[in-house]
């Protein structure tokens, strides 16, 4: 299938700079990025590095409907200065009653309704001093100088070139919304990451409160630092305490163990929890929530072949709690632990398990874990399952775990 990219019309030097004679980089002045403007917003100024650096241009991506949007006007409420927000999606109206839920005055908020870039950058030249810019979405502007209807490559690729080159000329930090499509892309493949100077991914399962804040692309600060909110009626609210949000109050049930994961540079506490059910069907379902299917098939292998439990006599679900995605190894050991104890139906002692179980059933240390039992202990956890206290997958089990059903 081909993607409509879009042909030049004619040339615009609207947003775009002159030319410039090469200068030698000796002589080049450094930038100063140790002057932020903080969104006073405390997760999102972590994932940001500590903040917005005048010019940078960050592209906020994720699902239509995850809270972006919300975010965003809660950023605008907070900066101190004049916020112009591009509305390209929603009517002003429909703005003003976002922020009454939110409980944004916006005072210090200019609304544009407007799609053509042109006419925004026209429309900026001749604002005073801005503290911010904010475009909701980039999917929805155009340019007459080109071809192509708004949300195809061509379209976005240039309004992006040319908002950039217009704030970063000014010193204006640009937020920029995207949405992702069935792909996982940002308005096609990869057409915008390589544009900006930050991106910001938005994830979470619209049906659940947690919201995650990941950067994978940061030139002004840590990639892969994460900030956790909680959506609610009134907008987003920061979660203080992550691990609080991620482990339930199941103790004394099987099939629930205690985890760690590292999110950034932050650990956090993690349950799992596994559910073991016998089936009469020729093949049994394997069912993973938050966590890759294909490492769940790997470790119940493990289990049948090292351990030697009669796993292929039973349906097998394990979730995460809290609705995070796991993606490290880190937490094999516990779903592997969560998995037996559902089994037996035996629960498990107040523990942490940590550790990556591999296709021999050894326990393989992990990165940080010293960073992660600390953690743990912060949260009044006083034993921990890891490589130095179980070799293999069965010592283990047979450590914290009776070998008789319940």
């Amino acid at each position: 299938m081909e993607t409509e990219v879009g042909q030049f019309k004619s040339k615009s030097k609207i947003g775009h700079s002159t030319s410039r004679a090469p200068i030698l980089l000796s002589q080049i002045k450094k930038e100063d990025y140790s002057r932020r403007l903080s969104t006073k917003i405390a997760e999102l100024d972590r994932v940001l590095g500590g903040g917005l650096v005048p010019g940078m241009v960050a592209l906020v991506a994720g699902e239509p409907g995850i809270g972006k949007s919300t975010l965003l006007l809660q950023v605008a409420n907070n900066i101190d200065g004049q916020v112009v927000y591009v509305a390209g999606e929603e009517s002003s109206g429909q703005i003003a009653n976002r922020a009454e839920r939110i409980g944004a005055k916006g005072k210090n908020i200019l609304v544009l309704e407007e799609t053509d870039v042109d006419e925004i950058l026209s429309q900026m030249s001749q604002m005073g001093h801005m503290g911010l810019m904010i475009v909701d979405s980039i999917q929805t502007l155009t340019t007459n100088d080109l071809t192509g209807g708004a949300g195809s490559i061509g379209q976005v690729r240039e309004c992006a070139a040319r908002l950039s080159s217009y704030c970063k000329r000014i010193g204006l930090p640009l937020l920029l919304v995207g949405h992702v499509n069935k792909e996982g892309s940002i308005a096609g493949p990869r057409v915008l990451e390589h544009m900006v100077d930050s991106v910001i991914w938005f994830e979470g399962d619209r049906r659940e409160m947690l919201r995650v804040l990941r950067s994978i692309k940061n030139r002004f600060g840590a990639t892969d630092e994460v900030g956790i909110f909680s959506m609610g009626q009134e907008g987003l609210f920061e979660v203080g305490n992550p691990s609080e949000l991620f482990l339930g109050n199941t103790k004394g049930v099987p099939g629930s163990c205690t985890t760690t994961i590292i999110e950034g540079t932050r650990p956090l506490l993690l349950e799992v929890q596994a559910l073991t059910a016998s089936t009469k069907l020729a093949f049994p379902k394997r069912s993973a929530s938050g966590m890759d299917l294909r490492r769940l098939e790997v470790i119940i292998a493990v289990l049948t072949r090292r351990v030697g439990l009669p796993l292929w006599e039973y349906d097998i679900y394990v979730n995460a709690v809290g609705g995070i995605k796991v993606a490290e190894p880190a937490t094999d050991l516990a779903v592997a632990l969560s998995i037996a104890s559902s089994f037996y139906n035996k629960p498990l002692p107040s523990l942490v398990a940590i550790g990556e179980v591999g296709l021999l059933g050894e326990v393989r240390e992990v990165v940080q874990l010293d960073r992660r039992v600390k953690e743990a202990k912060r949260l009044g956890f006083k034993t921990f399952v890891t490589s130095r206290e179980a070799k293999t997958v069965i010592e283990a089990i047979k450590k914290y775990l009776s070998q008789t059903r319940g």
